[in-house]
């Protein structure tokens, strides 16, 4: 997913190995969705099952194309105010703006009862073991009782109108903030004034994300692949699997059964960093596929990736081969995330 690009202005907190790098703002595309119609709306464009969402609580999903591609992926929460709120890849921002925009017309024009609102909030990701801890210092609510994937609008260190979202792109547990873009800068200065938290550019969050086995839009997903080719079949509504009614059903579920062509798997290698466009090899020494993203772990202390290759060699412990700098090094399929979870839940 383009989180890593485009999500959100990244603030780390001491835990897992946050290599520095320049931090930039950013903010990903957040639309409310409303009236009557708005789950109707969603649920002809995403795979997700919107109407069992409870309120206040999001899920990952995909826009998808009729050949089955991803558009992009979003999250989709189910606010309690009375309206769907949405955050997708701001550098797919146009076209999925283009798309819901095409949608409303449609249910509109039948007289459905729908509508879009554009939101120009600023999001701020805080991540990190320590990031509810830090926090809660700036809020009246208990955020024990915000696990992962839910949100609440609330009051974050004296900026009034957050909405906060146990969630991240980092594998660790952590927040994302929406907050007023004028006052973006102060709730940041906030944050920092508190020495446990740190700036972390794209490179930590992208190393980050690498090791928690989390897409990158664009690089290990696009509209040329389909969520069970790219190991997000989990997305897919067991009530919308059933109905066939979202773009690209007709290739989608079979293949949840059925063969795909090629598989995402997650690679690790001793010697150079693989990178994208890296061509994997078989151990006979046939190209079979190619690395989508790449980089040394910072946790585990060699290198890791993830790519496409077909399902025969897509089981953990294959060894293969990967061409770097135009010279082949052994690699070996390796089970994702390379380095385990830490989201927080009730449980």
């Amino acid at each position: 997913m383009q989180w890593a690009a485009s999500w959100a202005a990244p603030l780390g907190v001491r835990g897992r190995a946050l290599p520095r790098a320049p931090s930039r703002r950013l903010s990903g595309s957040q639309t409310k969705i409303l009236g009557r119609d708005r789950v109707k709306l969603m649920e002809s464009l995403v795979v997700g099952d919107i109407a069992e969402l409870r309120p206040n609580q999001g899920t990952l999903s995909l826009f998808t194309n009729e050949a089955g591609g991803i558009l992009d992926d979003l999250i989709v929460t189910n606010a309690a105010e009375g309206h769907l709120y949405m955050v997708s890849n701001a550098g797919c921002r146009d076209k999925d703006l283009a798309l819901m925009q095409d949608k409303v017309r449609e249910l509109q024009s039948r007289g459905g009862d729908v509508g879009l609102e554009v939101v120009d909030n600023a999001l701020l990701a805080l991540q990190g073991p320590a990031a509810a801890q830090v926090l809660q210092a700036g809020v009246a609510g208990d955020l024990r009782k915000l696990p992962f994937m839910t949100s609440a609008v609330m009051e974050v260190f004296g900026v009034p109108g957050c909405r906060v979202t146990r969630c991240g792109y980092t594998g660790e547990d952590g927040v994302e903030i929406s907050v007023p873009a004028a006052r973006a800068a102060r709730l940041a200065e906030a944050l920092l004034a508190n020495p446990e938290v740190r700036l972390a550019g794209l490179a930590a969050r992208d190393s980050l994300r690498l090791e928690a086995g989390l897409c990158l839009y664009g690089s290990d997903i696009d509209e040329h692949t389909t969520p069970v080719e790219g190991g997000l079949g989990w997305t897919l509504g067991r009530r919308r699997r059933a109905a066939m009614d979202f773009p690209g059903a007709a290739v989608i579920v079979p293949q949840l059964k059925g063969q795909v062509p090629r598989r995402r798997v997650g690679l690790t290698c001793e010697g150079a960093p693989m990178r994208a466009h890296s061509p994997i090899l078989s151990a006979e020494g046939a190209v079979i596929g190619a690395v989508t993203s790449g980089c040394p772990s910072p946790c585990l202390k060699r290198n890791v990736a993830m790519g496409y290759v077909p399902p025969e060699y897509s089981q953990p412990g294959t060894p293969l081969l990967v061409e770097v700098r135009r010279r082949q090094q052994e690699a070996v399929v390796s089970k994702m995330p390379f380095v385990p979870t830490n989201y927080y839940t009730l449980k």
